[in-house]
């Protein structure tokens, strides 16, 4: 059974960082790309990054270049965002999910098929 399970959020404050994970099961990361999205109340979901399988190309919204980073380690089946220099505008519920279109991946949502829970960012003095 395919699975992505988020963890790492949490409350930071401005300038801050946070790493979050993306735990995956039920494939590899040759097999499928993984993103990242976003989303606040009211709002659509937004991508954020994602990261190719094969190539491990990497693709990011404008708004996080230079600030957020995209990884993945195929030993422990994860796919990690390593979020830098945090804003107040970067809080939202982050969504990590499984691209099982060809790569290289893209940010548009229906190429995404296998969603996680979520996990709560928040940006704050």
């Amino acid at each position: 059974q395919v699975k992505v399970v988020e963890s790492g959020g949490g409350l930071v404050q401005p300038g801050g960082s946070l790493r979050l994970s993306c735990t995956t099961s039920g494939f590899t990361l040759d097999d499928y790309g993984i993103g990242w999205f976003r989303q606040v109340p009211g709002k659509q979901r937004e991508g954020v990054a994602c990261i190719s399988s094969q190539d491990r190309s990497r693709y990011y919204v404008d708004s996080v270049k230079g600030r957020f980073t995209i990884s993945g380690d195929n030993e422990r089946s994860t796919v990690y965002l390593q979020m830098d220099n945090l804003k107040p505008e970067d809080t939202a519920v982050y969504y990590c999910a499984t691209d099982q279109m060809p790569y290289p991946c893209a940010l548009t949502p229906r190429r995404y098929n296998v969603w996680g829970q979520g996990t709560q960012v928040t940006v704050s003095s």
